[in-house]
């Protein structure tokens, strides 16, 4: 689990605030994304190309360096599907992207 405030690794899964910046952690229930799952692996498949699945978990300038290169001409896609697929995708705020 990571603070999204300031982004440290908590190691204690009880904690309630951040022992680098004191900010609550009440943000920081989920260690997954996994809601999204599926919706991001159906982005990537058909328009990965375009990077929208990068734009969709918060990974704009990817997202855009993606569209602009046509997903590097399909290598970054493809590589960002495998990943997907392997469960150690993760979006902006640092949550897993896995399907349940």
């Amino acid at each position: 689990m990571f603070c999204q405030k300031c982004g440290n690794k908590i190691n204690n899964e009880d904690a309630v605030v951040c022992i680098n910046c004191g900010c609550s952690l009440s943000m920081n229930l989920n260690h997954t994304s996994n809601n999204r799952g599926l919706i991001v692996i159906l982005l990537c498949l058909f328009l990965g190309c375009l990077g929208i699945h990068r734009f969709y978990t918060g990974h704009t300038t990817i997202g855009i360096i993606q569209l602009l290169t046509l997903g590097g001409c399909g290598i970054w896609a493809l590589i960002d599907f495998i990943i997907l697929l392997m469960g150690d995708f993760k979006d902006a705020n640092g949550l897993s992207v896995t399907i349940r």
